[in-house]
């Protein structure tokens, strides 16, 4: 892609709104249409989507098709993808006003800073669908299912708040098992390395990537991991 052709994207954004952008990871400042400053955390219920609906987030959404297909298949749930990738969050900004759907949003963030835009038990799920796998040692602590990383997502899961990873990594997908036994704060509800050998456990997860339709044909087989936050206070 041009630079020309990112930068009309970037541009683009900035009147799409659905979207909203923070621009520098040390300052939660958040900016929604033409570059306005805006407040939305625990505020995204009743300032953006205008109803009570539960909120489910999509971390390292890329293009948002995991976001924009569970927003097709659940019009009573409000969905927010997050991505740092501007350029990646135009295409499923873009399609989702084209579409007509009111109920999916995409936050241009870094995932380290998360519970910076949502509030204590502000979130009903969080899924995170073929992040990269920072498969060496030394990059580990940047895996999404990393012990910090679940921190953050107890900070804004409501209790009994559920977590989903979908994977093609065998790596990841181990890691992330390990992960949970040490978050005390979490209980694992179901783990499968091959969901297509069985029966779907989740109706989200008939909804194929184009990084998944690929892994398929590659011969891979996806796993999934969903666990839930235990109600025992913060």
């Amino acid at each position: 892609m041009s630079r020309r052709n990112k930068l009309e994207k970037f541009a683009e954004l900035l009147t799409f709104k659905n979207v909203y952008q923070n621009y520098y990871h040390k300052d939660p400042t958040l900016r929604h249409l033409h570059g306005t400053i805006v407040e939305r955390k625990g505020k995204w219920s009743t300032d953006h989507f205008g109803n009570a609906n539960p909120i489910v987030l999509e971390l390292a959404c890329g293009w948002g098709e995991y976001s924009i297909g569970m927003a097709r298949q659940s019009p009573t749930t409000n969905f927010i993808g997050v991505d740092i990738k501007g350029n990646r969050i135009w295409k499923g900004a873009k399609l989702a006003l084209e579409e007509g759907l009111q109920n999916v949003a995409f936050l241009r963030t870094r995932i380290e800073q998360i519970d910076m835009f949502f509030d204590p038990a502000e979130i009903a799920e969080i899924w995170i669908t073929f992040p990269d796998p920072f498969l060496k040692d030394s990059k580990s602590n940047r895996r999404l299912t990393a012990l910090p990383f679940l921190h953050r997502y107890r900070n804004i899961l409501k209790p009994q708040g559920l977590l989903h990873l979908k994977t093609d990594s065998d790596e990841l997908y181990e890691f992330t098992l390990l992960t949970v036994e040490e978050a005390p704060f979490f209980e694992l509800l179901y783990h499968n390395d091959d969901i297509y050998s069985e029966p779907l456990q989740h109706e989200a997860l008939h909804i194929k990537t184009k990084y998944e339709a690929m892994h398929l044909e590659n011969g891979r087989t996806i796993k999934y991991v969903q666990v839930r936050l235990k109600d025992m206070g913060r």
